[in-house]
């Protein structure tokens, strides 16, 4: 198979390195050759973040050429229009439908993003938006599994098998993070159900 590309973005604190690696691991548990790359920024401050997954039988290089990424999975709908080039042609864009005001819209140093919604769409030919807060909160009853609902949309674009992604998350949310793991897996699914 052809190495698939994954380009994962958003800003600190929505779980993006988390959602990266439980990719990784479940594209190793699946017998593949795995490289990951990220990036943090200011993630502590609220800033941007990206991180990318390469798949496949060989991968010699954990960076993604711009323009190549299979796969561009967005937490939030800015972050999805400034990274649109990554984008191969035929690439697939996995969005969280929020938008998340930048420090510098709401301190007054910038204007706001005038019809963001038509400009993710005109940015990203082939778009899946996943109300994915809507459904962590109301279906899995905890707004912190926002990742999972994303990961679980994410799965439906992926060569592995559901059993594969939840070995993947019990070994990822061992230990003291054990009790995590339920909510989790049912927010992992919900976000499968939602891009079905």
């Amino acid at each position: 198979m052809k190495t698939v590309n994954v380009s994962l973005v958003g800003v600190g604190g929505q779980g993006i390195i988390l959602t990266a690696d439980l990719l990784a691991k479940t594209a190793a548990i699946a017998g593949m050759d795995v490289k990951k790359s990220e990036i943090h920024g200011m993630a502590q401050r609220g800033g941007s973040v990206s991180s990318q997954v390469r798949f496949g039988e060989s991968v010699a290089s954990p960076i993604i050429q711009e323009g190549r990424t299979d796969i561009l999975v967005s937490f939030d709908k800015l972050e999805a229009v400034r990274n649109a080039h990554l984008l191969a042609a035929d690439g697939v864009a996995v969005v969280n439908d929020m938008y998340l005001v930048p420090v510098t819209v709401s301190s007054g140093q910038q204007k706001d993003v005038e019809d963001l919604d038509g400009k993710v769409r005109s940015a990203i030919a082939n778009l899946r938006l996943v109300d994915a807060m809507k459904i962590a909160e109301e279906g899995a009853g905890n707004a912190r599994t926002m990742n999972m609902v994303l990961a679980g949309a994410l799965s439906t674009l992926c060569p592995f098998t559901v059993d594969q992604w939840r070995q993947a998350m019990s070994e990822l949310l061992s230990g003291p993070k054990a009790k995590l793991l339920a909510v989790n897996e049912k927010a992992f699914m919900l976000g499968r159900e939602a891009v079905a």
